[in-house]
């Protein structure tokens, strides 16, 4: 029997539990929020873009690292470049002629190591190799070659100069 009032709707016969809130956020108004939060991402995402392509990259400085006859030929020295929070490697090739890498792997960052055998810088984690003269990709996903370390002898002295990424 009807006795005027309002009609009840099914679903809150069905589920006649309230909350407080719960008439707060229409379906427009959660439909603006998500727009408004898709669009800060993407403000923060074109923030981090133009920061990465304006921050400056430490390059170093001529710095002195080992003396030459501390590395024997086929050998690799491990140093820190540009910074102390960067490892690097060297190798001695010959007499006179000493190459030097940033140690992490372009791929994600793992660490290269010289594996005189296979005359390869290796990269365990994906199986990246290198070419131990110039850094370049052999195989596997990295993207770009090693970061070089442009280095000389001087005196004697393995001297690192400069890094190019």
């Amino acid at each position: 029997m009807d006795d005027g009032g309002p009609i009840e709707p099914t679903w809150k016969r069905d589920f006649p539990y309230e909350s407080a809130a719960e008439d707060e956020v229409t379906r427009r108004e959660f439909a603006r929020y998500l727009v408004a939060g898709a669009g800060v991402m993407a403000a923060g995402n074109l923030g981090i873009a133009a920061w990465t392509q304006l921050r400056t990259i430490n390059t170093g400085e001529a710095r002195e690292l080992i003396p030459l006859d501390d590395v024997a030929i086929g050998e690799t020295h491990l140093f820190r470049y540009p910074s102390d929070a960067d490892p690097a490697i060297l190798l001695r090739i010959a007499d006179r002629e000493v190459v030097a890498f940033s140690q992490k792997c372009t791929h994600l960052g793992c660490v290269v190591y010289f594996e005189a055998e296979e005359d390869r810088w290796h990269c365990p984690c994906h199986e990246g190799n290198f070419e131990p003269r110039t850094g370049a990709v052999i195989s596997g996903p990295p993207p770009r070659p090693l970061g070089r370390i442009e280095v000389e002898i001087r005196d004697d002295t393995i001297w690192a100069l400069g890094y190019e990424p």
